[in-house]
C-alpha cells in the first residue's frame, strides 16, 4: 500500500501536539492542508484515526497505534540523519600504532591545510573495527585481501640512523632490528629475500626483534643502528634527514595496508580522505 509520506508526518504531528494548527504550524502549512491530508490518509487506510470534536481531536484506538509507530520511526530516521550528517563531516579512522605514529598522525597537517573543513579523528589498534563511518587502515596479508580494499603493497629494506657509517656486512656482526608481529597471520618480514636480492648472507646478522616496527625504527635511530622495515614508515624520517638508506634494493613483500570492505565508504569526506591515504602512500 502507497501511502504519502506527507500525509503521515501531517498525522504523526497532530497526533503528537493534539492540535491541526500546532501540526499545521510545526509543518509550516495551512490546517486546512493538514487535515486534507490526514482525511486522504483515512480514506487509504479505510479507518478513522481522530474524533474529531468541536474544539479538539483525539486519538481513535486505531490511530492510537498508527501514532505510536510513526513517532517512533520518524525518531529513528532522524537520528541516523543526524548520525550520518555527523559522519560526512567527520572522518574518522583507526589503524596501527606504527602506521599512525610515523606516517599518518605527521601528514594530517598537510591534509588539514588541504581540506580544512574535513575533520579527521584518529585512534589506533590492531583489530578491525566494526562501527559504521570508521575507516579501519590495516597491515596484512595480500594474498587474502581482496584486491579493490589494497591502499598500498609493502617494500622493505634496511635503513639506519643519519651519518652512520655504511655496514660492512661481511665483517663483525652486524645488529638488524626487525619485527615479529603480534599477530602470526601476518607474513613475516622478506629477509631472506632482501639478502638475496642484495648477495648477502644472514652468517654475521645478529637479529633483534620487537613486535611493532615503530619500535626497531626508534631503536635504531638511538642506537645508530640497522633496521629492517616498510618503506612506507621511514619516508618522514628520510625526508627529515633522520634515517638513511645504504644503496641496498628493496625488495616486494605479501604485506599491504587496506581498508576492509572499502567501497562501502560512500561519504564524499571519507572518498577525499582515502584518496589523499592512497597519494601518500605512494609517493
Amino acid at each position: 500500500m502507497q501511502v504519502s509520506l506527507q500525509a503521515l508526518k501531517a498525522f504523526e504531528s497532530a497526533a503528537r501536539r493534539g492540535s491541526f494548527k500546532l501540526a499545521a504550524e510545526e509543518l509550516s502549512l495551512t490546517p486546512t492542508a493538514v487535515s486534507h491530508h490526514i482525511s486522504n490518509l483515512e480514506s487509504r487506510l479505510n479507518v478513522n484515526l481522530f474524533h474529531r470534536q468541536t474544539r479538539q481531536i483525539v486519538l481513535t484506538e486505531t490511530g492510537r497505534i498508527l501514532a505510536k509507530a510513526t513517532t517512533e520511526g520518524f525518531r529513528k530516521i532522524d537520528n541516523a540523519l543526524a548520525e550520518v550528517k555527523t559522519a560526512g563531516s567527520v572522518v574518522r579512522v583507526t589503524t596501527t600504532s606504527s602506521f599512525a605514529a610515523m606516517l599518518l598522525i605527521p601528514a594530517l597537517q598537510g591534509f588539514s591545510q588541504a581540506y580544512p573543513n574535513i575533520v579527521v579523528e584518529v585512534s589506533t589498534g590492531e583489530t578491525v573495527d566494526n562501527q559504521p563511518y570508521i575507516i579501519p587502515i590495516r597491515y596484512g596479508d595480500a594474498t587474502s585481501v581482496a584486491p579493490g580494499d589494497i591502499i598500498s603493497h609493502e617494500l622493505f629494506d634496511v635503513f639506519g640512523a643519519r651519518g652512520m657509517e655504511p655496514p660492512c656486512w661481511s665483517a663483525e656482526p652486524v645488529t638488524l632490528f626487525t619485527t615479529a608481529w603480534k599477530n602470526a597471520a601476518l607474513p613475516a618480514p622478506p629477509l631472506a629475500a632482501w639478502l638475496a636480492a642484495n648477495g648477502l648472507d644472514s652468517a654475521n646478522i645478529v637479529l633483534k626483534k620487537f613486535d611493532q616496527e615503530l619500535f626497531g625504527i626508534q631503536q635504531a635511530m638511538t642506537e645508530t643502528s640497522l633496521v629492517f622495515c616498510s618503506t612506507t614508515l621511514t619516508k618522514r624520517l628520510l625526508n627529515a634527514n633522520l634515517l638513511q638508506q645504504f644503496g641496498t634494493l628493496p625488495v616486494k613483500s605479501d604485506l599491504c595496508y587496506y581498508v576492509p570492505d572499502k567501497p562501502s565508504f560512500d561519504s564524499r569526506n571519507t572518498h577525499t580522505f582515502l584518496n589523499w591515504i592512497a597519494g601518500l602512500l605512494h609517493r
